[in-house]
């Protein structure tokens, strides 16, 4: 293990405890890093391959800072073209009405709302994605309370990231930025 290793497990451990969370948390492959892309790619737009559980946050010079995600399960997932309209830390959370109806048992007691803090579902920050236009499109990218999560389709249709990986992309993203949440092709 090297240094960086010991340290991403050390912020881990103090983060999610231990178990399965944490071995999720401190995968090597769950980390975030910088790779190349395609040199037509835009700088500073957000892009997400649901079929790879990726997120892709472009740089210049043909860079992007990848991130792995949870994203939304058979039948939630909607892609399509967005730009992040409002950045929260930790935001309160509501579920929609079509999410109390899907499963009244477990966000029926929500319908009020959940203050923001470790057990909100948003995690720690979140990206609200907005259809030009339209305005606000209830879909988010957002932290997560359950990194175990990470690298499923399990969620109402948002993207998810670990809560400090979560951080690190909304201090990068700034409003307005372009959102692209591509289709899915399995």
């Amino acid at each position: 293990m090297d240094r960086r290793q010991m340290i991403m497990g050390g912020a881990a451990l103090s983060l999610f405890g231990s178990g399965e969370a944490m071995a999720q948390a401190i995968r090597p492959d769950f980390l975030p890093v910088e790779v190349a892309i395609r040199p037509d790619i835009a700088p500073g737009e957000l892009h997400v391959l649901p079929d790879s559980f990726m997120l892709f946050w472009t740089l210049t010079g043909a860079r992007a800072m990848r991130y792995m995600v949870g994203v939304g399960r058979p039948g939630l997932y909607e892609s399509g073209e967005f730009f992040v309209g409002a950045k929260k830390e930790w935001p309160s959370w509501t579920p929609t009405p079509d999410m109390i109806k899907r499963e009244p048992e477990h966000y029926a007691q929500y319908a009020d709302g959940m203050p923001g803090g470790p057990n909100n579902p948003l995690g720690a920050r979140a990206l609200y994605l907005f259809v030009p236009g339209k305005g606000d499109s209830f879909l988010r990218i957002h932290g997560t309370n359950a990194p175990g999560t990470i690298g499923t389709a399990v969620s109402n249709g948002c993207a998810r990231l670990v809560n400090d990986q979560a951080v690190d992309l909304y201090n990068r993203v700034p409003l307005r930025s372009r959102v692209v949440l591509h289709p899915k092709t399995v």
